[in-house]
């Protein structure tokens, strides 16, 4: 018995081997050809975009991240996206960038990028950056100029500028277009809205409570 169960050992082991060659080396690489710039006016719906006829250079290039924004609004923060829907030609590059501006006292609220891990760069400023994982652990400090900060793909994390003056860093991004889902606007702003039931369950508050966030966050 134990002979039959060692060589039905070496038989399984020897299956998902050659099942995972198999997958790597039928799997597509990252691009086939040496550009795809984005079509974005294209009505074929595929993962990414079609590739346009023709290009040029302003296909890649994006001159907004180098001025600060206004950051004057209720959060205190602006982020300037550098994704493919600005850069047409990062369509299939896996790359993106985007720039957030702080205002003092200004937060990028908790928020997740399902599509792409984030390495973030102070510009000037100080900021208190962190990421809770899957256990519910909470991974915080403080950074300043020059600092880098990374936030793994999927999980919630924030920025907030606790300094007396403003702040600004840039992000950078393993995907051409990362995604964001901020967890307030997302939960209590959806459309159709998330019943009030499961959000006062969800968050331990009352209806009511749930009404007045969502007033707040409509729009």
């Amino acid at each position: 018995m134990d002979a039959a169960a060692g060589k039905l050992s070496v038989v399984v082991v020897m299956v998902l081997v050659i099942a995972t060659i198999s997958n790597s080396v039928s799997a597509d690489p990252d691009m086939l050809q040496d550009v795809c710039v984005a079509d974005l006016n294209n009505a074929v719906k595929m993962n990414g975009f079609a590739c346009k006829a023709s290009f040029s250079a302003s296909d890649f290039f994006f001159a907004g991240l180098a001025m600060p924004q206004s950051a004057n609004n209720v959060l205190g923060s602006t982020v300037t996206p550098a994704n493919v829907m600005q850069i047409p030609g990062l369509n299939t590059l896996g790359v993106s960038m985007a720039r957030i501006d702080f205002a003092p006292g200004g937060l990028n609220p908790p928020h997740t990028h399902p599509r792409g891990t984030e390495i973030l760069f102070v510009l000037y400023g100080k900021l208190n950056v962190g990421f809770i994982t899957t256990a519910n652990v909470l991974v915080s400090m403080t950074i300043k100029k020059g600092d880098i900060f990374t936030f793994p793909k999927g999980l919630v994390h924030f920025q907030i500028n606790n300094g007396k003056g403003p702040a600004a860093a840039i992000a950078a991004f393993d995907s051409q277009n990362p995604g964001v889902q901020a967890i307030a606007t997302t939960l209590f702003a959806a459309m159709p809205p998330v019943s009030d039931s499961v959000l006062s369950k969800a968050f331990q508050i009352s209806n009511q409570e749930v009404d007045a966030i969502k007033s707040k966050l409509a729009g």
